[in-house]
């Protein structure tokens, strides 16, 4: 049976990689990690376009994400429009001048999930896949009962 400790030790350390992984564009386009974070999280995820996704989804800090949001736009690699029906819903989206960015996030991508699933069969990856979400149902089940704070 899979111990607490080491199921938390495990995604813990993914997210490092992930992490370490994305800083290594951080000093080349002078991005911060949440940065790099956002422009990967709207490139990845272009139908959960709104800072309060990044903010659950991610599970960020929403003055974090709102200051990185901003020095984004000011850099020019972000740009942001009202929603036509809910105007106090605001929309990101990726500049032309952030796709040098993107493209080495996509190969980072392939490297990360490489990584992570390096000696994996197609069949056990397929088999992750679908645990995974089971695993993400539950979570979001308990979540919506309150039980995560």
């Amino acid at each position: 049976m899979c111990r607490a400790i080491d199921l938390l030790t495990n995604i813990r350390r993914i997210i490092k990689l992930h992490e370490s992984m994305l800083k290594d564009i951080c000093g080349e386009y002078r991005l911060t990690l949440i940065e790099a974070t956002i422009i990967s999280f709207l490139y990845n995820n272009p139908s959960r376009d709104t800072a309060g996704d990044i903010v659950e989804l991610r599970m960020l800090s929403k003055g974090n994400v709102s200051q990185a949001v901003e020095a984004l736009i000011q850099k020019s690699l972000l740009k942001r429009r009202q929603d036509t029906e809910d105007r106090r819903k605001i929309h990101l989206s990726l500049t032309e001048a952030a796709a040098p960015i993107t493209q080495e996030i996509e190969q980072i991508q392939i490297k990360f999930r490489n990584q992570v699933f390096q000696g994996f069969s197609e069949e056990e990856r397929e088999l992750f896949a679908q645990f995974n979400q089971r695993i993400a149902e539950n979570t979001k089940i308990e979540a919506e009962r309150g039980e995560i704070r």
